[in-house]
């Protein structure tokens, strides 16, 4: 019998993209909870010009592909795996997400490429998307949305396909002391862990 290839969904920003400003997301956890009291569970939308002026620059931070995408277009070659990029990139940076998928997969041999493009909450948008495309791994670095996508898996029905979703994780230095299955320094050693499987 064929082996099934396998549906692998990547972020874009702190996955595919190296992004040294990630680290600071503790911070801005404690900053979010203690300070500015806000709701842990909704991510900020910029509203006015200026707001997504800073939006825009911040999203800059993201400086080059992450080693290993490489090894993602080889094993898309190779039939063993459908890659697909999923970004909670809101509609504003459209222009900039392009660029960049054309920067990181100038062949196009990804199956598809995936923004916010209604700016929905980040979270929600990539849950619907996991179930949209049926993936069996994502690839994350938001501990926060980590944490979301595995709680809807817990609540799914025992026999739903989005219960086979397994969420990998991309932590940071400062987040490494926290418990979880599927957690990687690197999406080098994501991509290991997605060979051993095939």
């Amino acid at each position: 019998m064929k082996k099934q290839i396998l549906k692998v969904g990547f972020d874009l920003d702190g996955v595919l993209l190296y992004n040294p400003a990630r680290i600071i997301r503790p911070i801005m956890f404690f900053t979010k909870k203690y300070i500015l009291k806000r709701d842990l569970n909704k991510f900020y939308y910029p509203k006015n010009k200026i707001e997504k002026l800073i939006w825009w620059f911040l999203h800059k931070s993201s400086l080059w592909p992450s080693s290993g995408i490489k090894e993602i277009i080889k094993l898309v070659k190779q039939k063993k795996i459908n890659a697909y990029v999923v970004s909670a990139r809101y509609e504003l940076l459209e222009k900039d997400f392009t660029r960049w998928i054309n920067i990181i997969d100038p062949d196009k041999v990804f199956s598809g490429y995936f923004y916010n493009n209604k700016n929905d909450q980040p979270q929600l948008f990539k849950d619907k998307m996991i179930k949209k495309l049926k993936l069996d791994i994502f690839v994350e670095d938001n501990w926060d949305i980590v944490k979301h996508l595995n709680s809807n898996i817990k609540n799914h029905p025992v026999n739903s396909r989005r219960k086979k979703s397994k969420i990998y994780w991309i932590y940071n230095i400062l987040d490494k002391g926290i418990k979880y299955h599927y957690k990687f320094p690197t999406l080098i050693s994501v991509i290991q862990e997605i060979k051993n499987k095939l």
